[in-house]
């Protein structure tokens, strides 16, 4: 496994997508899906964790460092096609949005820049959510933030920025997740609250295998889909279609 970002490959050679957060739950499956694809994949992640990614071996570029570091995210995005982030909310030091906005000031003009949240982010206001999720989203940030291990409010601080940007972004928000067995890619809808998304469930992996198949749908730039598992329940109940864009 390579750690040189700015290796240089032959003429001809797979677009390359960057993955931010590339050592997590998600980013791993994010890596997995781009490989599958034929994509050179550059992944971001602590140097403390970039062991989780020697499986891999040299079939990617990891570049060590924070994810809201702009030195690292700099060169990991350098002639990027795509960038891939994870926007996780941890600590109270503003790392969602540092990270959103480093990827926002860096990345290629043209690059297709996918980013992952859950469903309590809102672009419009119009998301009508179950009382479950607005209690867990109260409880657990206050908590969260008293114990200075995650500040949700970044999150959305860090979708506000990426919402109000002309850089050719999609920002997918998935339901809870689980582990298993691929079911296709997800269904998706523009707003919380449609009945397509009640079942609330996902495979990790196909969260991943969304934000991967966004890269080259053009449908989804500017969007911030809600997804839900394309064999859940209330995908089914409503015939598993995807939103018209």
């Amino acid at each position: 496994m390579t750690t040189q970002a700015d290796q240089s490959h032959a003429p001809g050679a797979a677009r390359k997508v960057c993955i931010v957060g590339a050592s997590g739950k998600l980013g791993r499956y994010l890596v997995s899906h781009c490989l599958d694809r034929g994509y050179q994949v550059v992944g971001v992640c602590r140097e403390q964790s970039v062991q989780k990614l020697s499986d891999f071996g040299d079939r990617i570029t990891v570049v060590p460092g924070r994810t809201d570091d702009p030195a690292a995210i700099g060169s990991a995005v350098a002639g990027c096609h795509a960038v891939l982030t994870v926007l996780v909310p941890w600590g109270v030091q503003h790392y969602a949005s540092g990270t959103a906005q480093a990827v926002l000031d860096l990345a290629e003009p043209d690059a297709r820049l996918i980013f992952s949240c859950g469903w309590h982010i809102t672009r419009d206001g119009k998301d009508v959510y179950p009382w479950r999720l607005r209690a867990f989203v109260a409880v657990f940030g206050k908590l969260a933030r008293l114990t200075r291990m995650a500040d949700l409010n970044d999150q959305v601080d860090a979708c506000r920025r990426i919402f109000a940007s002309d850089r050719r972004w999609t920002v997918v928000r998935c339901s809870d997740v689980e582990e298993g067995e691929s079911q296709g890619l997800p269904i998706w809808r523009r707003h919380v609250g449609d009945p397509a998304l009640a079942s609330n469930l996902t495979r990790r992996v196909d969260f991943a295998l969304f934000m991967v198949e966004a890269i080259e749908n053009d449908q989804l730039v500017h969007e911030s889909p809600a997804i839900v598992g394309r064999l859940s329940p209330s995908a089914l109940a409503n015939n598993g279609e995807e939103q018209a864009a």
